[in-house]
């Protein structure tokens, strides 16, 4: 009696293997196209955009992503480096990018708009190019922050009554996060030419702080939950999280000036689909897609030939005083200035 229906089934069985068989194979045929594997921090919902723009320029490459921070992209390509996974690298700060090209991780490319950006937003060999500009700011929670209470500028944050309501991205895996606090050390410099300055200011800043969180998305929910109600960080993804997401934040634009971060794009080296990697490194620089990431997702394009016209209103509404950074004494001390702050001062309070 159980014999026969699997009997009399055994053939419908054998047609649906069949089926699953011939739709496994029309998935491997279709993701046999060339394909593009892009490293970014900038997150998914502009990635997904520019994907999908790409693919319909080029229906017969297909483009994937991993969003990860920058600390981790660049640990990756590194491991990586003798079995390339990626072709491109779209996201990270100037001396990041710089460090990267250095260790040879970079392949050269000059792209059509190179005389297009100012002096200092590029590699002097054509490794990596910056490609948006982005000030730093203080974010609060707007329902559980008072107009009267809103800080205006970083010592402000040390105010003790931020005691246990102020929550940080973690800095040494954020490079949004270690352009702030290096940015903090070299605003004390003029002291002594020594960090001991700018450490006591982040010691202070630590005290303050509840939580350092894994990642900036997870940072802008707990904002947006109360369970921190001020942070610092980057004005795209803040805007967005305002504007997209509708969180209840708001920001500030430091009084005494804020670091801006030149954000860039490189082609890894060793990529196997070098001029694929090209088109889209063009592609996404385009005066229309610069744009798009202006106009939806709050990045400042660093092209200086863009009609200003075109640009967003909520650009042309924000005061943004640059911080003078120097570069060369950053990129090479922070990483000796991130350990010690590792080592010596995150979550003293707890000790």
């Amino acid at each position: 009696m159980v014999i026969k229906p699997i009997k009399k089934f055994g053939k419908y069985i054998s047609l649906l293997v069949i089926f699953f068989t011939f739709l496994s194979f029309a998935n491997c045929k279709k993701d046999s196209r060339p394909s593009l594997l892009i490293y970014s921090p900038h997150g998914t919902e502009l990635l997904e955009v520019m994907k999908a723009r790409f693919e319909e320029k080029y229906p017969n490459i297909t483009v994937r992503f991993l969003d990860l921070s920058s600390q981790e992209i660049y640990d990756r390509v590194k491991l990586e480096r003798s079995n390339v996974q990626a072709d491109i690298w779209w996201g990270a700060s100037a001396i990041t990018f710089s460090r990267a090209a250095e260790e040879g991780l970079f392949e050269p490319y000059r792209p059509s708009w190179a005389d297009k950006i100012p002096e200092n937003s590029y590699d002097s060999q054509d490794r990596w190019y910056g490609t948006f500009q982005t000030p730093e700011v203080i974010v609060y929670n707007q329902a559980a922050v008072q107009n009267e209470e809103i800080p205006k500028d970083w010592d402000d944050l040390l105010d003790t009554k931020w005691k246990g309501r102020l929550i940080i991205r973690d800095p040494v895996r954020s490079d949004t996060m270690r352009t702030i606090f290096g940015a903090m050390i070299l605003r004390q410099w003029h002291v002594d030419q020594k960090p001991e300055a700018g450490y006591d200011w982040l010691r202070k800043l630590d005290a303050n702080t509840r939580e350092y969180t894994v990642d900036g998305t997870v940072l802008l929910q707990k904002l947006a939950r109360q369970e921190g109600v001020v942070s610092l960080w980057d004005l795209p993804d803040v805007a967005s999280a305002i504007n997209r997401q509708k969180l209840p934040l708001a920001f500030s634009i430091p009084s005494s000036g804020t670091p801006l971060v030149i954000d860039g794009i490189a082609i890894i080296k060793g990529t196997p689909q070098l001029k694929l990697a090209q088109d889209f490194y063009e592609f996404v620089n385009t005066e229309e897609n610069l744009l798009i990431a202006a106009r939806d997702f709050y990045h400042p394009p660093l092209r200086t030939d863009i009609d200003k016209t075109k640009l967003p209103e909520w650009l042309s509404k924000i005061d943004i005083k640059p911080m003078p950074l120097d570069q060369e004494l950053y990129k090479n001390n922070i990483q000796d200035w991130m350990r010690y702050w590792d080592s010596q001062i995150r979550n003293q309070n707890n000790r």
